[in-house]
């Protein structure tokens, strides 16, 4: 029981996703093939980010957020059908807060995606990465979680990380690109932090179908809205770009929560940090881009500060006692 209940608070320290579960109904734990499936679903967000960065030079961010969220939504809705869960994918009594969810969403989308036009895809990975930390800290002021002083002191050290990264391009020589690339690269991790804190408020009673679905729907509606500033008509490279980052928006999703239902959040949740090392490879091999030693400096420093907030949160999930379960199990 009380491990369930640690499973549940590392996956609510570790980047968006969020698993709650309830123990009537016992998985038999396959740690090595949850593990397998967690860095595959990092290969894939890496890969997407990439496709991403090479679609941005000449396709508005409006139009591939639109491609991202529209393509997302077929590999979702087979997966729940055949797990049985489409009914309960359309079924809320929370819209308001779907709504909520959603603008926090795509306006991280919106950001995220026009940092990746202007920075190098390991920087602007490395910068995402600070989102746990922010998550924290966001947790302490709208939650009203307790976090005491080692988490604290961990989001601190962690925001020196990203201090570090940043660094080189507050150099001027670096040019205005640069520096909004960066800035927007803070706001999208500061909004999948937000994005975090209002799933967890939707959670209490909304299923993870309905979670996910009416954010693709939304994000949907939010790229679509910036038509009339402009798209373009992609070329045959292009189009297929597009109709593959939404598809592996999606299966990422997809392989991501199902690491979660083979092993515990607290062996799975680090190889997050291995999207990284995928960002870094991507990054050189089709674009030629070789990072700073103040990013490899700064994303250690990072990753060290998240994967303590993961085994704090592990060992306090350990003392407290489990909470009453409500609802059927979710993943988000």
């Amino acid at each position: 029981m009380r491990a369930t209940y640690a499973h549940t608070r590392v996956c609510r320290a570790s980047k968006i996703l969020m698993v709650r579960v309830i123990p009537s109904h016992p998985r038999t734990m396959n740690v090595f093939k949850g593990i397998l499936l967690k860095i595959a679903s990092a290969l894939v967000f890496a890969t997407m980010q990439a496709l991403v960065r090479w679609v941005s030079d000449t396709v508005p961010v409006g139009q591939v957020v639109f491609f991202r969220a529209l393509f997302a939504i077929p590999p979702l809705l087979l997966i729940y059908a055949y797990r049985r869960q489409l009914s309960t994918a359309f079924r809320t009594n929370r819209f308001g807060g779907h709504v909520t969810r959603g603008l926090i969403g795509v306006a991280g989308m919106f950001f995220n995606f026009a940092a990746l036009a202007r920075l190098p895809l390991a920087e602007s990975t490395a910068i995402g990465f600070a989102a746990p930390l922010m998550t924290v800290a966001l947790a302490a002021v709208l939650l009203g979680e307790r976090v005491r002083v080692y988490r604290w002191s961990a989001v601190g050290v962690g925001f020196l990380g990203v201090l570090v990264m940043l660094s080189p391009h507050l150099n001027v020589a670096h040019g205005p690109e640069a520096a909004l690339g960066v800035f927007l690269a803070i706001l999208a991790a500061f909004t999948s932090a937000g994005s975090v804190i209002q799933t967890r408020r939707l959670m209490d009673t909304e299923t993870n179908a309905a979670i996910v679905l009416y954010f693709s729907i939304i994000s949907v509606i939010g790229g679509l809205a910036t038509l009339p500033w402009g798209w373009v008509m992609p070329g045959g490279l292009q189009l297929t770009a597009l109709i593959g980052i939404g598809v592996l928006g999606g299966v990422g999703h997809l392989l991501m929560t199902e690491s979660f239902r083979w092993a515990p959040a607290s062996v799975i949740a680090p190889f997050d940090y291995t999207m990284l090392l995928w960002a870094f490879l991507l990054g050189y091999l089709l674009f030629g881009e070789v990072p700073m030693s103040a990013v490899f400096v700064g994303a250690v420093i990072v990753v060290a500060a998240g994967l303590f907030v993961i085994w704090r949160e592990r060992k306090l999930g350990l003392e407290r006692p489990r909470p009453p379960a409500a609802g059927p199990p979710v993943a988000s």
